[in-house]
């Protein structure tokens, strides 16, 4: 991890990204509860690791990313993401939205709300996106799920 992603993921974590991680991860354990949840909770904890440290990674979309499409960017996947959208996306992106405001209040929170505005759209509709380093964002990685 470069050392300007590594300070902003540390700033992130003091300024209350580490809060809106514990959310991503409180949506993965109800999800998981309720076992038809399942699908859902795998990507909610790997959107709470993207959430915990957001900075050098970027969620993309994951048929663009590959160049084919997969039951998740398809009919299934359209399906997927309003059960989600019900279920716990409104919420945390709720969260996020509180979050950003609150931060962009301060000049130096600026990059901080931009992130977390970011999460809030990924939030709302996260079933086909895929997150992937900064920097492999120009290349297709054909072997990442």
């Amino acid at each position: 991890m470069p050392l300007l992603s590594l300070l902003l993921n540390l700033l992130w974590l003091v300024t209350g990204g580490i809060w809106m991680a514990l959310g991503w991860l409180l949506a993965a354990v109800l999800m998981a509860v309720s076992i038809i949840g399942l699908p859902w909770a795998r990507s909610a904890l790997t959107i709470a690791h993207y959430t915990l440290l957001p900075f050098g990674q970027t969620a993309v979309r994951r048929d663009e990313f590959r160049g084919r499409e997969d039951m998740g960017t398809g009919a299934l996947g359209f399906i997927g993401n309003v059960v989600w959208f019900v279920l716990a996306g409104w919420w945390l992106a709720l969260g996020h939205l509180v979050a950003a405001v609150g931060l962009a209040i301060t000049i130096i929170g600026l990059p901080f709300a931009w992130a977390h505005l970011k999460l809030a759209l990924l939030a709302l509709w996260p079933v086909g996106t895929e997150i992937v380093p900064s920097d492999g964002v120009g290349r297709r990685l054909p072997g990442r799920i």
